[in-house]
């Protein structure tokens, strides 16, 4: 591994750990959905066996903290002990798009209980793992979840036209964490993970709409912008506070400003507004100058092992522009139902399950297939 890398191995896994309110108003728990918390220790085999070591898991933040500050991390320490016992890494999600039920990122306290438990989990953490390198999201994708919540009102806080105000919340309380956690522990690795997108104009686009599809593509950098101190200043942000940009990009992250119809990735005729994750990338890297983690990537369906070509070849790219790429995460490595409609369930990730077998773990070999061909030409270390 190299010196300045943490991460035991440059391909990582996700596992779905989201515990957010869903459109309807309940509750998801992703990781029992998929069985993942009761079969973690079997799942850590079936990774390692393909070569993985370092893993993407959350605490889920509304089990933890079921009563205001009173926090129970006794299954977050059994999932540290199979992570010990397998030879896992794993990278800490706190708030995965769930709060606890008295919470939205608009309620006066959301920063001083996020703090709190950003806090007692540094502090649970260097008491249970003494001198263990401690890597923490604390929270995943502010741009999506403030959307989805904030303007969509498809999760907590339900509202619309007020995505601004809850991103501008969530970073708040992302930054005072932040230094809560190096207060407990210095060397403490902050992780941001937010979408990678290509917003464009339509193809007999006005000046108009070119320069309206322009500042729409500007605003998936407004968290990072706001957590670096690019903006908003006011609230304490730092380059120093980011040690490694994770960005996650799937299929359907490229689309027309106008009317969100998606741009196609596996035409034969390819759209020419549609970018390279490479370029995409050096983008961010130009803008930030921070080391990059692809934190999220995967395709639904048979097209799996077709994207993953796609996506290997654009990170050696962005290797060969001088892009400090330090890891790919495949996410999910377990497949998982939709948030909204349990009963369907996404066939994303290397082993498969249904509504039917929920804790199945179907080897989708063309998938593993092509896994392993992309570790032999782009494996760090």
């Amino acid at each position: 591994m190299e010196n300045n890398n943490p991460f035991k191995s440059f391909w990582m896994a996700g596992f779905e750990c989201s515990d957010q309110l869903n459109h309807y108003g309940n509750r998801v728990d992703l990781l029992t959905e998929t069985g993942h918390i009761n079969l973690i220790n079997d799942d850590y085999k079936l990774i390692s066996g393909i070569g993985i070591t370092t893993v993407r898991e959350g605490i889920r933040w509304s089990h933890v903290e079921r009563k205001p500050y009173t926090y129970d991390f006794s299954t977050v320490a059994k999932m540290i002990d199979a992570g010990r016992n397998g030879g896992i890494q794993q990278i800490w999600d706190i708030c995965h798009f769930g709060y606890p039920d008295d919470l939205t990122p608009l309620h006066p306290h959301f920063t001083q209980r996020f703090v709190g438990v950003c806090n007692a989990f540094a502090t649970f953490y260097r008491d249970y793992c003494p001198g263990d390198q401690l890597i923490v999201t604390p929270i995943n994708e502010v741009g999506f979840i403030s959307w989805l919540g904030g303007d969509h009102a498809s999760t907590t806080p339900y509202a619309r036209g007020m995505g601004w105000n809850v991103k501008y919340a969530l970073v708040r309380a992302y930054i005072q964490a932040i230094k809560a956690f190096k207060a407990v522990d210095p060397n403490t690795l902050i992780m941001s993970t937010e979408p990678i997108v290509n917003i464009v104009p339509a193809l007999d686009a006005t000046m108009e709409m070119v320069i309206q599809a322009e500042e729409a593509h500007d605003v998936q950098f407004q968290a990072t912008d706001m957590l670096t101190g690019k903006m908003c200043p006011e609230l304490g942000g730092s380059k120093d506070l980011i040690d490694y940009m994770g960005f996650n990009f799937y299929y359907n992250n490229q689309w027309v400003a106008s009317d969100f119809s998606g741009l196609p990735w596996a035409n034969n005729d390819p759209d020419p507004r549609w970018r390279g994750l490479s370029s995409l990338f050096v983008e961010a890297y130009h803008r930030y100058g921070i080391p990059i983690v692809l934190a999220e990537t995967s395709h639904p369906g048979e097209h799996r092992p077709n994207w993953l070509e796609l996506i290997t070849r654009e990170c050696i790219k962005a290797l060969q522009y001088g892009v400090p790429l330090k890891g790919i995460c495949l996410y999910p490595i377990i497949d998982r139902p939709d948030w909204d409609h349990l009963h369907y369930w996404h066939h994303s990730g290397l082993w498969d399950a249904d509504a039917e077998n929920p804790f199945a773990r179907v080897l989708y070999e063309p998938y593993a297939d092509a896994i392993q061909a992309a570790m032999k030409v782009i494996n760090i270390y």
